[in-house]
């Protein structure tokens, strides 16, 4: 098991000599300077990151960490909590939304049962399960603080597996009814921002729904009282398993030196927790895409990343982050393939 607190003393900021090295190069390239726009960011941005100056992506993957929530005893979720391990045999098959996208991006999915209530069998699942589903948030802490620590450094672990085996983008995903419930908790407590604002309809709910979800998230905080200076006790208190393993896989990546692709609200609760305990991973993460659950702008806003994609999805399993693996490639080819103003014979004004 990896220690936690030995990650973040390995996540060191972004290369900037390799930055500049590719920034020199963008400026060769036969075309006016910015005109791929934030392509060329990310063409940066890569190279500061992997410490090459034209990084190539080889080997990607999506993990996604399945888990349930026992504050769906709330009526929090317009699905019944059965639906997790569902889901999951359906990843384990091919036929849910992420592996049609993984299959066409080329990408590895992961599938980890952190969590689930009831025992999946399946020899591709990676079973890590830390308990069957959080408690009762609205009645007690989701979990230990233990158990919210196992979770991160399950995390991390089986992003050390799957880097062992060759990795250059990872994507984060998640599968958990009633999840958008503790992000909307972690969210909330983080940012110091009314639930209200950061609690959105989830699987669908009505407005009736909707205001009782609020109304639960507010009890579940009042009653725990997690301490915003410190974000394991908010994860623990009123998160959820899967949101601390994918704390995990993302300070997992930035101690390797892996860029990740957030996906939406659940990934970007994950994304949160893991920036406010070592700021400088926000130099690895790319956000996918901006969700329609309400809470995730604030959440961008708040780490500082601006979304590539704005699709209104809100299915989660990494579909989002997926699809932008493609638009990171193809800055990575733009930038590694074009000819200078030099090898083209083309004249540069400037």
């Amino acid at each position: 098991m990896t220690n936690v607190a030995d990650i973040f003393a390995r996540i060191t900021p972004l290369d900037t000599a390799y930055e500049k090295l590719a920034q020199e190069r963008q400026l060769q390239l036969t075309k006016p300077t910015g005109s791929l726009g934030r392509l060329e960011d990310i063409a940066i941005q890569m190279a500061g990151i992997t410490r090459n100056v034209c990084p190539v992506i080889k080997h990607k993957a999506v993990v996604v960490m399945a888990a349930d929530h026992g504050i769906t005893a709330e009526g929090v979720s317009a699905y019944p909590s059965d639906v997790t391990a569902q889901m999951v045999q359906n990843f384990l098959v091919g036929g849910a939304a992420i592996n049609a996208l993984a299959r066409q991006a080329n990408a590895e999915v992961a599938i980890v049962d952190i969590g689930v209530a009831t025992d999946i069998e399946h020899p591709d699942l990676i079973s890590r399960k830390v308990r069957r589903g959080t408690a009762n948030m609205a009645h007690g802490p989701a979990m230990s603080r233990e158990e919210a620590l196992q979770a991160i450094t399950i995390g991390i672990d089986v992003l050390d597996t799957l880097a062992a085996k060759g990795l250059d983008l990872v994507a984060t995903g998640e599968m958990g009814i009633g999840n958008t419930t503790p992000a909307s908790a972690i969210t909330s407590v983080l940012l110091n921002i009314p639930v209200a604002r950061v609690t959105g309809r989830g699987t669908g709910l009505n407005d009736q729904q909707l205001t009782n979800k609020v109304q639960i998230i507010e009890r579940a905080i009042a009653h725990n009282q997690p301490d915003a200076s410190d974000p394991l006790d908010v994860l623990a208190k009123v998160g959820g398993l899967e949101i601390a393993g994918l704390v995990g896989i993302i300070l997992g990546a930035a101690a390797r030196r892996i860029p990740v692709v957030i996906d939406g609200f659940i990934s970007g609760a994950a994304a949160l927790v893991a920036y406010t305990l070592c700021p400088t991973v926000r130099e690895y993460l790319f956000a996918g895409h901006v969700s329609v659950e309400s809470g995730h702008r604030f959440i961008l806003e708040k780490i500082g990343l601006e979304p590539l994609l704005d699709l209104h999805l809100r299915l989660g399993e990494g579909t989002g982050a997926v699809l932008t693996m493609h638009i990171i490639e193809g800055a990575l080819h733009t930038h590694n393939e074009m000819a200078t103003f030099g090898e083209a014979g083309v004249s540069n004004k400037e």
